[in-house]
């Protein structure tokens, strides 16, 4: 991940426009959505002899015309790259580098500046930082002889699952992911980089890191429990390193990366349908038919199509404007359809003693992915204008350098304030339940212990997976 943070831009590079030209109409192809602008007249030609000889040039020349018609409108949604802001316009970031042709094949060195999209970039960090908030605030354990049991307030309160349709952001994440992955790909290719090569360097950055951890916590948990006699400190150690669980799929898709990208490549949005409709299938198969195995498949089909959607972001910001509404009002629906079916809980986060939509997925998430990118073009210009501004770049810069680390240190750091606490102040490890106003109006206080606990480790074994900068 640090790595395609590294050289993941907003896409190829588009020269600058003239006075002349808005940014937003560019004049290379029509922009799907709109009307095109009709072609200036050609000059009349001169009565006589030049017309007579100019009607054979006119006939052999149009079969020519008529072949190169469907290469003109392939290359029409890329000329239309900057009809809104959000591929190389607001919010769009220069970066040096070379531009590679778009789905995968490298053709020719462009030394003009490309650009970097910082929505990209704010959302993805934002996907990280949610999941650690959510955490640290509205995780409730209880302690009982086998150890800690999580839970959280949406298992003692009635309607607040309505709210996880937009902070249950893992959708999200794997769909901006797919994204820089295409475009990370689209670099590489351009320097020469093979795909073995490419999948390789991504699997090593994102598996160092998480397996490390995994292995530290296992063999700390270990010593302690059996230094002090402690039979539950495993499932201490299973519940910190509980997160890194979508680490895991992540490294199988980029494991996948070469299939999905040939995918992508030979048959489009159908890979979109046919993932769409396998999930599904497994779901009547877990549900109907009670075969309960199968539904782990959906841990890669569900992933997979929020990946593979995330390969269709460029066409989806260049869409006209009607489409963001179109695209949100579907998932919408979608979930409102689902959920009030009955036949899924309405939780996109899992709540102990019921149904989850989420470990393994269902169809569920599914829509809750259509829901969040049409949510995600919707906000879109109201985003990149403020991006734009010097406090919100400043923001922007500093959770992307530490959203990895701190996703990756966030439970250990929990861990260590509810050990303090306990150890110096005397505080019980069991929380208050169910959930009172006090619990609730002390939510954000609650940020302050783990955070602090938090930042010395990653200062401590964390600084090899901040990113760098954002260059200006």
């Amino acid at each position: 991940m640090r790595d395609d943070d590294r050289d993941h831009e907003a896409g190829p590079a588009t020269p600058a426009p003239s006075p002349a030209a808005p940014q937003d109409r560019p004049s290379a192809g029509p922009v799907p959505g709109q009307r095109a602008t009709r072609p200036p007249e050609p000059a009349a030609a001169e009565p006589g002899a030049d017309a007579a000889t100019a009607a054979p040039e006119a006939v052999r020349a149009a079969p020519e015309a008529v072949r190169a018609a469907p290469e003109a409108l392939r290359a029409a949604p890329e000329a239309a790259a900057a009809v809104r802001p959000g591929g190389q316009g607001a919010g769009a970031e220069p970066v040096a580098g070379t531009a590679a042709a778009p789905g995968g094949g490298a053709t020719r060195a462009d030394p003009g500046p490309v650009t970097r999209d910082r929505y990209v970039d704010w959302l993805r960090a934002l996907s990280l930082i949610v999941v650690v908030l959510w955490h640290w605030c509205f995780t409730i354990l209880q302690w009982s002889p086998g150890g800690p049991q999580p839970t959280s307030p949406l298992g003692f309160t009635s309607g607040l699952w309505v709210f996880t349709w937009l902070l249950q952001v893992l959708p999200l994440f794997f769909y901006v992911g797919g994204h820089v992955h295409l475009l990370s790909w689209e670099r590489a290719c351009a320097r020469g980089v093979g795909i073995g090569a490419f999948v390789w360097k991504r699997l090593r950055a994102l598996a160092i890191p998480g397996l490390s951890l995994a292995l530290t916590w296992a063999v700390l948990g270990a010593i302690v429990g059996r230094a002090f006699d402690l039979s539950w400190m495993g499932q201490v150690v299973i519940l910190i390193i509980s997160p890194l669980w979508f680490l895991a799929v992540y490294l199988v898709l980029i494991a996948l990366l070469p299939i999905s990208l040939y995918l992508h490549r030979k048959y489009d949005v159908l890979v979109l349908i046919w993932l769409g409709g396998a999930a599904l299938a497994v779901d009547v198969l877990r549900f109907r038919y009670g075969i309960d195995w199968v539904s782990w498949l959906n841990m890669v089909l569900v992933w997979g199509l929020a990946h593979q959607a995330g390969f269709f972001y460029e066409r989806i910001v260049r869409l006209p404007r009607r489409f963001d509404v179109a695209i949100l009002t579907t998932g919408l629906f979608a979930l409102l359809g689902l959920v009030f079916s009955g036949l899924y809980p309405g939780s996109m986060v899992g709540v102990p003693g019921e149904l989850s939509n989420m470990a393994p997925p269902t169809f569920v998430i599914v829509a809750l992915l259509v829901f969040q990118m049409g949510v995600v073009e919707v906000f879109r210009p109201v985003m990149e204008h403020r991006l734009q501004r010097p406090l919100w770049h400043r923001v922007n810069e500093t959770i992307n350098r530490f959203a990895l680390p701190l996703f990756l240190f966030h439970t250990t750091g929990m861990a260590i304030a509810r050990g303090l606490g306990w150890w110096v102040f005397g505080e019980d490890l069991n929380d208050h339940v169910p959930p009172d106003l006090q619990w609730w109006l002390t939510r954000p206080l609650a940020i302050v212990a783990p955070l602090l606990c938090t930042l010395p480790v990653i200062a401590l074994f964390g600084r090899r997976w901040r990113r760098r900068p954002i260059s200006r």
